[in-house]
């Protein structure tokens, strides 16, 4: 085995992917955080303002597959290289407009050229960087969006309340792209021998077993699977801190709490991934998946802030062992030839959840003025994630005597 794999080099190379991962998806939070100065100045509905987010995500997922592909062939630096331009242009551009500017740079130029680069082809990257510890190392570089929400709300609600949406926006689009291209060119270099070789030829370190399936149903039912769990994970969110508003607290405690949920989140995501190596990932999401609902069941229940504080966290620690899991579940199963499109294919449709999470809660609110309908209607489709997880668990245990007797 080549000795940089699981190596401390890898680590390294993880780190500085995670922090490339996070900062990129920043660039969405300058929306989130700003929802009501937007919304007020522009003269826009909530659901309008809300879109942007759900396009930006939509433009991610859709990215994210040839960006995937384009890694494999072209190498990740370039990739995430190109992307990084791509945020800050997008930034720059959504700054000088209305809602069509809005849409624009954050759909297409930071979404579908920019985000989509530091997204699904470095959690792809990442993983051909280890064997021993992938669960744990993909669970770290998925924690993109967490440290991501963890640091820039406050920074980003500071900068909209002192100088304005458009001004933070222009600020933020430098930074990224200086940090960025910085980190990129310094530290993400080309993965292990072995891995580039088992990527083409097709090798697997995975189980090899679809569970009974055929390859592309099992990956239709991770598809549907991870949908249902990003729409209820992106309502809080996307809303937590318009929520907080609406509930009489300021805004700086709603960017707070935002923090907190996402801060959470990452801290836990280093124990499902420790739980991942254990256990593997299939029975990782069926466990994040139940800690998740019982989050919303949370907000459904209590408008206090105290309580608010420790649902948030409980959500959080159930939304951050979701996604990596969902990686290491493809690696299982399919070689990492397929897992260079598999991977971005499968997060294509969380994303278009995440979308679906982010701009369904504005239209109910714009409905019923509350954010109840929301939280119950994310319920709903965190009961049909489980529903395919538990289902892929039993098929799970079910194949492994036939697998051991074959």
């Amino acid at each position: 085995m080549n000795p940089l794999i699981d190596s401390r080099t890898a680590w390294i190379v993880a780190s500085a992917a995670l922090a490339v991962s996070s900062i990129g998806f920043g660039a969405p939070l300058a929306v989130a955080v700003a929802m009501k100065p937007i919304a007020a100045e522009l003269e826009a509905s909530r659901s309008s303002v809300a879109g942007v987010l759900a396009v930006s995500y939509i433009g991610s997922a859709v990215g994210g597959i040839l960006a995937g592909w384009l890694a494999g062939k072209l190498g990740v630096r370039r990739v995430a290289l190109f992307g990084a331009v791509m945020i800050a242009i997008g930034l720059a551009f959504a700054s000088v407009g209305g809602l069509a500017s809005l849409y624009l740079g954050f759909g297409l130029l930071a979404g579908v050229l920019g985000v989509a680069c530091v997204g699904s082809p470095l959690l792809t990257y990442v993983s051909l960087w280890f064997v021993q510890r992938r669960g744990s190392a993909v669970a770290l570089i998925a924690s993109g969006q967490a440290v991501a929400g963890a640091v820039f709300p406050p920074l980003l609600q500071w900068g909209v309340d002192e100088l304005g949406w458009r001004i933070t926006m222009q600020v933020f689009a430098v930074f990224i792209l200086i940090s960025l291209v910085t980190l990129t060119i310094i530290f993400l270099r080309p993965p292990p021998v072995e891995a580039t070789t088992a990527a083409a030829t097709g090798g697997s370190t995975g189980g090899g077993t679809t569970l009974g399936l055929a390859p592309n149903t099992l990956m239709a039912l991770l598809m549907v699977a991870v949908f249902c769990c990003c729409v209820p994970m992106a309502m809080p969110m996307n809303h937590v801190v318009a929520y907080c508003g609406d509930l009489g607290f300021t805004s700086q405690t709603g960017a707070v709490m935002l923090s907190v949920l996402l801060g959470v989140a990452f801290i836990a995501r280093q124990f499902w991934g420790w739980l991942t190596d254990h256990i593997g990932g299939f029975q990782t999401l069926l466990y994040s998946s139940l800690v998740q609902i019982t989050g919303l069941v949370g907000y459904l229940m209590t408008q206090d802030l105290i309580p608010l504080f420790v649902v948030s966290a409980i959500f959080g620690i159930g939304l951050s062992g979701l996604l990596p899991s969902y990686v290491i579940v493809i690696r299982e199963c399919y070689s990492a030839k397929e897992s260079n499109w598999r991977v971005p294919t499968v997060m294509f449709a969380g994303f278009l959840g995440m979308a679906s999470g982010g701009w369904l809660p504005g239209v109910l609110f714009d409905r019923f003025s509350s954010y109840v309908p929301a939280f119950g209607t994310g319920m709903v489709f965190n009961l049909l994630n489980l529903a395919v997880l538990l289902f892929l668990v039993l098929r799970r245990h079910g194949s492994a005597p036939r697998l051991a007797a074959a």
